[in-house]
């Protein structure tokens, strides 16, 4: 058994991982890297680059559907292998910046085996024990299976396995109404699927429900089946055919994808050598994602209970100040961003509606603006959209936007939230025009409009300067 020592050992070469030991390793500190599976972790194999990849081929599928003004639309020839190819080739194209070779280069030690902890400051991953002053966990999550009768006899997919069909489904079934399967589904419908969707509550349940509702509608405009409400009591396969038995009722289709949520990857660590406690959520850590029973472990990303690649990436900076630098650092959610890759998007910041009403009261402004009013979305013909912002005193507490590129747009209400800004450093903010960002004007003019309208201070002054003043 080899031996190595070192300042910090991360565990998992996911999207926090790398960002772990590219920061650490670039300011000069010891790190070995551990990572049993594939480098790049879920999000560049088999989450959001092959996720993105695919809603991008089947968008370029449903502009051809649609066609234009003066372009007449056609149904399009999908050529379903290539789309997959496609894929493979946009991950191959951003493979090497997550590589064992890259990060070798950068002066960690790559270990490409599975670690689990023997003590408190000692893991083993293969044949090497790494001793470390301090460890980052960050292995990730995978595909949750829910218990469902008969469902792991079917063959479901997961977005682990997805991406590797080369035949087009005839009829994909989908079981679960929250970000990844929407955006599955529409993707798959717009590349020639049947596609049926079904959830046991509420589809987009944790988002803002008139938005939700707008973009439901227009996946069932679309053609997607969408169930919502319904519990699927088993699942059977009979033939060349899946079964979800619903309420007395039987749904077939050729394919099943479950996106019905993830689980932390947490059971191969054997977390108690190490003293580090962990639920269901993740390992338990502190404001500082150290863990709560050892000192020496740090915890980000969906190990920490944490969510999108973005938020792990997040988690990373935080460590990399303590851990490195020493600075003290606590992570904060109220600027965190959340997108569902749909078309529209549907977009999020800080506090929905709901949320700000519950947590302000009759402090709180809500402000809608819909696309009808900006002037590049009604050229474009995209005007289903609409943007809402909460402001409380002054200042936006929570953002939610369904547009297309609304992923983009909503970096704009991040920024003034993270940062405490006021609606009126919006206000001073030049938008170039004609571009969708004219939401943002039109937004913040409806917030300072009304308050300076309605001011009885405000039109006094103006009359006495009409007045007075040449």
């Amino acid at each position: 058994m080899n031996s190595i020592t070192t300042d910090l050992c991360v565990i998992g070469a996911g999207s926090g991982g790398l960002s772990v030991a590219a920061g650490a390793a670039q300011l000069g500190i010891r790190v070995v890297l551990v990572e049993g599976h594939l480098m790049g972790g879920e999000c560049l194999n088999s989450g959001c680059v092959p996720s993105k990849a695919l809603i991008a081929a089947a968008r370029r599928a449903e502009a051809v559907r649609r066609g234009g003004p003066g372009v007449a639309g056609r149904e399009p020839e999908v050529d379903f292998g290539a789309v997959k190819d496609h894929l493979v080739d946009v991950i191959a194209a951003i493979a090497p910046m997550d590589s064992a070779e890259r990060f070798t280069g950068l002066g960690c030690v790559v270990i490409r085996d599975w670690g689990r902890f023997v003590s408190r400051s000692e893991l083993v991953a293969g044949d090497v024990t790494v001793r470390a002053r301090r460890f980052v966990i960050a292995t990730g999550s995978r595909p949750v299976m829910p218990d469902v009768p008969g469902i792991r006899e079917v063959g479901a997919l997961t977005n682990e396995t997805v991406f590797d069909l080369r035949e087009r489904p005839e009829h994909l079934l989908v079981l679960g109404g929250g970000p990844m399967g929407l955006e599955l589904a529409q993707a798959h419908r717009r590349l020639g699927c049947r596609v049926t969707v079904v959830d046991g509550g509420a589809a987009l349940g944790r988002e803002d429900p008139e938005a939700a509702a707008r973009l439901i509608a227009r996946l069932r405009g679309e053609g997607i089946d969408l169930r919502e409400g319904v519990r699927v009591d088993r699942a059977e396969r009979r033939g060349d055919a899946v079964l979800l038995h619903v309420a007395g009722q039987a749904i077939a289709g050729s394919h099943l994808l479950v996106a019905a949520g993830r689980v932390p990857n947490l059971e191969r660590l054997d977390l108690g050598r190490a003293g580090v406690a962990a639920d269901g959520r993740g390992v338990r850590v502190d404001a500082a994602l150290r863990s709560v029973t050892n000192r020496a472990v740090f915890a980000v990303g969906d190990a920490a209970g944490g969510g999108a690649t973005h938020v792990a990436g997040y988690h990373a900076g935080i460590v990399v100040r303590q851990a490195v630098l020493g600075v003290p650092a606590r992570v904060r959610t109220g600027h965190l961003p959340r997108v569902t890759f749909t078309d529209p998007e549907l977009a999020q910041v800080g506090l929905t509606e709901a949320e700000a009403r519950a947590h302000h009261g009759r402090r709180l402004d809500v402000v809608r603006v819909d696309f009808t009013e900006v002037d590049r979305a009604v050229a474009e013909g995209r005007t289903e959209g609409m943007a809402k912002v909460m402001v409380v005193a002054g200042r936006p507490v929570g953002a939610t936007i369904l547009a297309p590129q609304a992923g983009e747009l909503i970096a704009v209400w991040a920024v003034a939230i993270a940062n405490r800004q006021k609606m009126t450093a919006l206000a001073r903010t030049v938008f170039a025009y004609p571009t969708l960002g004219d939401v943002h004007k039109r937004v913040t003019s409806a917030y300072l409009g009304a308050k300076l309208f309605r001011s009885a201070t405000v039109k006094r002054l103006a009359g006495l300067v009409q007045r007075w003043f040449p």
